[in-house]
């Protein structure tokens, strides 16, 4: 297995473990998309694979119904997306995803962040070196086709990298990892192909990861607590190794 899929396979847990805070960022996303490529979900690929993406997480279909139609209410908040890099503690990269009506409001609280915990924030684009930007898609198998024929056509597709994995309820599915600039290359690919796509996101995966000791983790976990627990982050990504279990 490669190492983005034991990156991933270590924190998916407990950034899918609290329910409502899913529900919201997976929601600003939806809105996002249908702000930027309309409403309607078959002409609009991305608000598509983010609607299978709600699916998979069992959010009602109401919330999503709400959250495309707040893309044409105009008393909704404009979000915009935005991006913050910086060091925590004990030399930690963290690169921060958020989804704001008011960046002057995120920003502040970031930092405070930071500062508070021992960090520091820094400019846009001072950590993109450390990190590999990754389409992640999780499909079901199809007992027509192995996986090692699926990853020789998919490398023409822009997938690098594709691991057999089962979910919580213990099904097989397959994970595919390419470039981010490839999603709707390889959407395409699967969607045309008639795969089932369960969900797909974009992930930040560290090109090497840095040993610290438990108490270090304690204080490091602190502050991406903090972070994660804002309502304008959408997502927390870092290059200390995970605990082993």
């Amino acid at each position: 297995m490669g190492r983005a899929f034991e990156y991933r396979k270590a924190r998916k847990m407990k950034r899918w473990g609290n329910m409502s805070r899913t529900f919201t960022r997976i929601g600003k996303e939806i809105t996002i998309a249908a702000k930027a490529g309309g409403p309607d979900p078959s002409t609009n690929p991305r608000l598509r694979a983010l609607m299978q993406n709600a699916k998979a997480a069992n959010m009602p279909k109401d919330t999503v119904e709400r959250a495309i139609k707040k893309a044409t209410d105009k008393d909704a908040g404009d979000y915009k997306e935005i991006t913050y890099e910086g060091y925590g503690p004990f030399g930690i990269a963290i690169f921060v995803e958020a989804a704001t009506d008011n960046n002057t409001r995120t920003v502040a609280n970031v930092r405070s962040y930071f500062t508070k915990h021992g960090g520091s924030l820094g400019t846009q684009g001072s950590l993109t070196f450390l990190f590999d930007h990754k389409s992640v898609f999780k499909i079901k198998p199809k007992a027509d086709i192995s996986l090692e024929d699926l990853e020789l056509e998919l490398i023409d597709y822009g997938v690098d990298e594709l691991v057999d994995d089962v979910d919580e309820e213990g099904n097989e599915v397959i994970v595919l990892y390419g470039a981010f600039e490839d999603y709707s290359t390889i959407q395409n690919y699967l969607e045309e192909n008639e795969f089932e796509i369960i969900s797909s996101e974009f992930e930040r995966i560290p090109n090497d990861v840095k040993e610290v000791t438990e108490e270090q983790r304690a204080a490091i976990e602190k502050l991406l607590d903090k972070l994660e627990d804002d309502e304008d982050v959408q997502n927390v990504f870092h290059n200390m190794k995970e605990a082993e279990e």
